[in-house]
């Protein structure tokens, strides 16, 4: 039992998608899910907050300066960024596509990385547990 609570904690530690219905596959309580996947998931963004200012660091040592910077239309992450900022990447990215890449983009616009941690771990606990109840009455279908 206890290498099931922590397949899905390591799991939810990248992916939470995999996680929740990993959990069920187990034969896991609910409960047991939820709170498996929010430790894995507040793990993920801590593990990614973390690695992520010291990868920036690895890299801006051997990036050369760009001499010339063309003016591209913006993509999704900018025009989040844009309209909510810090609670937008930390929300609607974590919901879209996961933690770790919502820290990844913060740490490429040079976010505070505190406030932006706090938003994710918020994102986190709201998506395990939307997502652990729209699992239960699913398998309760069934």
């Amino acid at each position: 039992m206890i290498y099931k609570i922590l397949t899905v904690a390591g799991l939810a530690t990248f992916e939470i998608y995999a996680a929740i219905p990993a959990g069920f596959a187990f034969g896991l309580s609910p409960w047991t899910i939820f709170a498996a996947s929010l430790v894995g998931g507040i793990a993920g963004v801590f593990v990614a907050a973390f690695l992520g200012e010291k990868i920036e660091q690895f890299i801006s040592r051997y990036r050369k300066p760009k001499k010339e910077i063309k003016e591209k239309k913006p993509n999704l992450a900018h025009k989040l960024w844009e309209k909510y900022g810090i609670v937008g990447l930390g929300l609607v990215g974590t919901f879209t596509v996961g933690a770790p890449v919502s820290i990844a983009v913060g740490v490429g616009f040079n976010v505070p990385m505190h406030k932006l941690a706090m938003w994710c771990c918020v994102g986190v606990l709201a998506r395990c547990a939307i997502f652990t109840t729209i699992g239960h009455f699913g398998m309760k279908l069934f």
